[in-house]
């Protein structure tokens, strides 16, 4: 079982990890969110407008917005 970040453009399609931080799958749902919370801001910049929490291949929560302007 593993947790990854789904990127996303801000209609919803995949992102690829050009220039970003590439997709780490964490062994907890706390290491994903706590290395979202710490590179966020560089995904924000790289293009990622949303994120999907996955486990495995289910969405556990998402899409969630990156802009902190966008209250999502």
């Amino acid at each position: 079982m593993g947790w990854t970040w789904r990127y996303e453009s801000a209609d919803g399609e995949p992102v690829g990890p050009l220039d970003l931080p590439p997709a780490e799958t964490f062994p907890t749902q706390s290491d994903a969110e706590s290395w979202l919370g710490e590179e966020w801001r560089g995904l924000l910049a790289g293009g990622v407008a949303r994120v999907s929490l996955l486990e495995d291949d289910r969405v556990v929560y998402g899409p969630m917005s990156l802009d902190p302007h966008d209250g999502g």
